[in-house]
């Protein structure tokens, strides 16, 4: 019976420590404001590379960096929340750029190619993009 507290007391340390850090690591890049930050200028299609060579190489020079963009617009959605979304080509086919744009970011609905900046979370089979705001 002892271990058996001591197994669901440890399972429920372990699930609260794992629902803190995920809410302190969303928060931390969904509010980051990247408008002032220095950023790492990339092409979609070299990041997309760095990602699909190595990607813990990658995640060292981009993982919660800031991340500048150009990029020829592929697609232009509304995800669940109503944020703007939009994935930038990247010349592969099966890999993009998808990015979550900031609340309140305008973009021309008729531009074809987008300069970007927003704070890189990761490849998810795309290299993704969060808090991203339109580069003039």
């Amino acid at each position: 019976m002892k271990k058996i507290l001591l197994s669901a007391g440890a399972l429920f340390l372990l699930v609260a420590l794992g629902g803190w850090y995920y809410v302190f690591q969303y928060s931390k890049t969904h509010h980051r404001d990247v408008a002032n930050e220095d950023a790492v200028v990339v092409s979609a299609a070299r990041i997309v590379k760095d990602y699909e060579a190595n990607e813990k190489t990658a995640n060292a020079r981009y993982l919660n960096k800031a991340i500048e963009i150009k990029g020829v617009v592929l697609k232009r959605e509304k995800d669940q929340a109503g944020d703007m979304t939009l994935t930038l080509k990247s010349g592969d086919p099966f890999a993009n750029v998808f990015c979550t744009l900031k609340p309140g970011t305008t973009l021309n609905p008729r531009a074809s190619t987008v300069m970007v900046k927003g704070v890189c979370t990761g490849f998810l089979s795309d290299v993704v993009l969060n808090g991203a705001i339109v580069v003039k």
